[in-house]
């Protein structure tokens, strides 16, 4: 019934901000087009220390990016000019496509306040069709993303289709992504129809066939078996998958189904052929020089 049970590891994704990394995995680089997962916080940081929390601008090529918080508040600025504050509940889809730049900054003190910051961002690659797409960003408000819920759960439709309910998310393959809450003895399955699905524990724990998983832990299946994940305790899950994609290549913070279009965005952004945001250009994330890692081996990614 379960293929893989992925443990989150530690990674770093600036001088002060510290996440448990899902995806990638060496044995599981992608899970349907996700090819990505972070869970960052929950964060209690003074007001001295948030500048160190701050993501400065980066490059993305080939891939979306889907920002979802549980709580606290960061702003997003990017290459289009979009200038967005991002709230728990909410879904944040950058396209990157061709090419796009952006930074995330904590800049409300209150947002910090008692480890209140805490969010989930993944990456969805794109078909090769979309790969060079042009750039985007959507902010959907909580509103425009329906809500199941039964005695003992709470599920919100992220993107996607899932069990019957769809939203307006753009998205450019078959996919879903859901926020789901259980209360302790709740039991819940996972959406038909997809070969790839999986659960992440970001809060509590849960029994599937007997064995008992919990946060930090995500539980990938096997395609056409029906698993019920049954609530030990409250807790919070993010259930995600969909059609495989084929094999991407990914590089920093580069995602694509030809090698030599990786090696061009390194070259583009060294050169600054990728325009910084206008409102936030005074600095920028380099191009990683690791020359200790093995050929092939990615360096550490930033969070979006």
């Amino acid at each position: 019934m379960l293929d893989l049970v992925i443990d989150a590891r530690p990674a770093a994704i600036s001088a002060g901000f510290n996440v448990r990394r899902i995806l990638p995995y060496r044995l599981r680089r992608m899970l349907g087009p996700f090819i990505f997962m972070d869970h960052a916080g929950p964060v209690n940081a003074t007001p001295s220390e948030m500048h160190n929390l701050d993501v400065l601008p980066h490059p993305h090529i080939g891939l979306s990016t889907v920002s979802y918080l549980f709580g606290g508040q960061v702003t997003h600025r990017d290459s289009l000019g979009v200038e967005q504050i991002i709230r728990p509940g909410e879904v944040n889809w950058m396209t990157a496509g061709s090419g796009i730049a952006h930074s995330e900054r904590f800049e409300d003190p209150a947002a910090l306040a008692g480890g209140a910051l805490e969010m989930i961002q993944t990456w969805v690659a794109l078909p090769e069709a979309a790969e060079e797409s042009a750039p985007a960003f959507t902010n959907y408000q909580p509103q425009e993303l329906p809500i199941f819920t039964e005695p003992g759960v709470w599920m919100r439709l992220i993107a996607g289709d899932a069990f019957g309910l769809r939203n307006d998310v753009k998205t450019h393959s078959p996919l879903f992504y859901l926020h789901v809450v259980l209360q302790p003895g709740a039991r819940f399955g996972l959406p038909r129809g997809y070969p790839e699905r999986g659960a992440y524990v970001a809060k509590g724990s849960v029994e599937v066939g007997g064995q008992r998983y919990t946060a930090g832990q995500l539980l990938v299946f096997t395609a056409g078996q029906d698993p019920v994940l049954v609530a030990h305790e409250a807790s919070t899950l993010m259930l995600l998958g969909g059609e495989p994609l084929g094999e991407r290549f990914i590089w920093w913070n580069f995602v694509s189904s030809r090698r030599e279009r990786i090696e061009q965005a390194k070259a583009d952004w060294k050169a600054g052929r990728i325009a910084l945001p206008p409102n936030d250009n005074a600095e920028f994330v380099p191009l990683p020089e690791d020359k200790s890692r093995p050929a092939g081996s990615p360096p550490p990614q930033a969070l979006s």
